[in-house]
Order: structure tokens, then C-alpha cells, then sequence
């Protein structure tokens, strides 16, 4: 390993306070921080995805933040070889690459080295698959998934659709389960010496309410004028207009259900991802785990990296 980049990657669910801690962890180590979450890529949406502001960030660099346009799709193959690019960049200045955030797709696909395979589609048979949905429902294509492959379909919510379908659609085409098919792609040796520390609360109960008053903030910051951005361009802002803290307005704006209502709902479908977000980062290899909000966890976390990175001959040094 002592030749591999050393990496230190931060994951846990929504509102565990990962920007606050990956900023103290970057001054400690003279680090950067890369995004890994699959919304924050785009530009302008920034409430919605609690992208991190200039007054947060503290001077520090993040990357892959609001860096392509919400009708630009982009896929965990596309967000792996950006991230790669990056930590050899930020390696090669001589700083700590720092990955922090909730995607575990990304965070695993990174860590484990997935080659991604050359995407081979059946434009009939997609198209099947989505007339199936208009006339099913999400759940029941969610259902269908889960059928023949469980495991990925308890990592997807059921109205990540676009997920939901293409899974499906392997299967269909290949009679290869998701699950199979990222095994197969894993390289034989990972390609970096990572670090993984995950934040979590010591009670659930602590972070439904972290979440629900995060939703609350959104709502002082705008979220709504930011929703609206997203249905009016649902046609073409795919990725954007499935997202939990968009979808969940639709009906606001189209006169079915009020305000309030949605804003509950928007804390319900929060506090489903993050229980989604654990159980895979629960399955992640290595990882520790951090009480959330830790004042003394950044110390912790630098140190325990720094004996991990320095030469045995330099550990007196620490």
C-alpha cells in the first residue's frame, strides 16, 4: 500500500455535519475536499443539495460542486473518473485528498476500483420497460427488481426510476443481475489507500430531528424558488426533477396538496434516504465510525490518519 495515494474519505447520511468536518480535516491536513454527492454536481442548484457556500468552505478547495448543467446527465462512471483526476491533481500538489459525501455508489465505486462497462442499450426494450412503468407504478417495477435482485434494490428508493429501469433492463438484455455486474467489474487490487470514517448519530431520534430542521432552513433559503426552477424544467432536468427536495413540491405547484403537507413529506422522503444511505454505508469495508457533531472527532480522524500515512520511521514524530 505504501505506494498507493493515501486517501481519506468522510461519508454518513444527511445533516451528520460531513462539510462542517471535512473543512476542519482539510486545515488539518492541508487537504482538499472532493464532492461525492450525485446532486451537488450541478450548477444552481445549491439549496436543494446543501452545496456548500463560500462562507462554509472557509477557504479551503471543493471540487466537483455545481461544475455541469442540471440538463446534462451524469453517471457514477462519469463522477469516478472526475474524482480520479482530482485526487491525482490535488496528490501531485503535494495536498490530502479529502472525498466527502453521501453517495454511496460513488464513494464505494471509487474505493473499490469498478471498471465500468461500455453502456449497451435496447431502445425497445427500454421503451417496454417505461411504458410498464406509466401503466405500473413505480413500486411495482421496484418490486420486479427486487424479485431477481435484491440486494441492489434495497440500495434504490422506488422512485429512483431511471435505477429501477435500467437494472431491469440488464437483467432483461444480459440475464446479469446488477449485483453481478458490479462484482465483475471490481479491479483485483483497489487503487487507493483510503481511509473511511463515517458520522452518525447516537440516536435515530437525533437525526430525524437534524434532518427535519435542515429541511426548515431550506425553506428560509429558498428552496421553494428553487423547486419551481426544477419543475418548470422537468422535461429536460431528468436527474434534478427525481430528486428528493424537488419532486416533493410538484404537487404544491400543480395545485393537488399544500404547502405544508409537502414540506412534510420532503422530511419524510429525507429521513428514507438517510436510513437507505446507512445501510450501505454499514456494508462499506473499513469503515469507522464517528459520533456526528464530535467536537474532538476532526483531531481524532487527522491523527489517526496521519499515523496510517507517515513512514514507521516518522511515527515518533507525531
Amino acid at each position: 500500500m505504501a505506494d498507493k495515494v493515501k486517501v481519506l474519505m468522510l461519508c454518513g447520511p444527511t445533516a451528520s455535519g460531513k462539510t462542517a468536518l471535512a473543512v476542519m480535516l482539510a486545515k488539518a491536513l492541508d487537504g482538499e475536499v472532493i464532492s461525492a454527492d450525485s446532486m451537488q454536481i450541478y450548477s444552481g442548484l445549491t439549496v436543494g443539495t446543501a452545496a456548500p457556500q463560500p462562507e462554509e468552505m472557509q477557504g479551503i478547495a471543493h471540487h466537483l460542486i455545481g461544475v455541469i448543467p442540471p440538463q446534462q446527465s451524469f453517471s457514477v462512471a462519469d463522477w469516478t473518473a472526475a474524482a480520479a483526476e482530482k485526487i491525482a491533481d490535488i496528490h501531485r500538489r503535494g495536498k490530502i485528498p479529502i472525498i466527502a459525501g453521501g453517495t454511496g455508489l460513488y464513494l464505494s465505486s471509487l474505493m473499490n476500483g469498478v471498471r465500468f462497462q461500455e453502456e449497451k442499450t435496447d431502445p425497445a426494450l427500454r421503451e417496454k420497460l417505461r411504458e410498464e412503468l406509466g401503466r405500473e407504478g413505480a413500486e411495482a417495477m421496484h418490486a420486479r427488481l427486487m424479485a431477481v435482485d435484491a440486494p441492489y434494490a434495497q440500495t434504490l428508493h422506488p422512485n429512483n426510476t431511471g435505477r429501477v429501469l435500467r437494472a431491469l433492463e440488464v437483467y432483461l438484455q444480459t440475464g446479469q443481475t446488477m449485483t453481478e455486474r458490479l462484482a465483475d467489474s471490481l479491479m483485483p487490487e483497489k487503487p487507493y489507500d483510503v481511509c473511511l470514517y463515517g458520522l452518525n448519530y447516537d440516536s435515530r431520534t437525533e437525526l430525524y430531528e437534524k434532518i427535519e430542521r435542515r429541511v426548515d432552513i431550506m425553506m428560509e433559503k429558498g428552496i421553494l424558488d428553487e423547486a419551481r426552477l426544477v419543475y418548470k424544467n422537468r422535461e429536460c432536468w431528468h436527474t434534478a426533477a427525481q430528486a428528493i427536495g424537488y419532486k416533493e413540491f410538484f404537487p404544491f405547484f400543480e395545485g393537488t396538496m399544500p404547502l405544508e403537507l409537502c414540506v412534510d413529506e420532503l422530511k419524510k422522503a429525507t429521513r428514507h434516504y438517510a436510513k437507505r444511505q446507512l445501510t450501505w454505508f454499514r456494508r462499506m469495508e473499513g469503515i469507522v465510525w464517528e459520533r456526528a457533531a464530535d467536537p474532538q472527532a476532526a483531531q481524532r480522524i487527522a491523527q489517526a490518519f496521519l499515523q496510517k500515512a507517515l513512514p514507521k520511521a516518522d511515527e515518533a514524530l507525531i
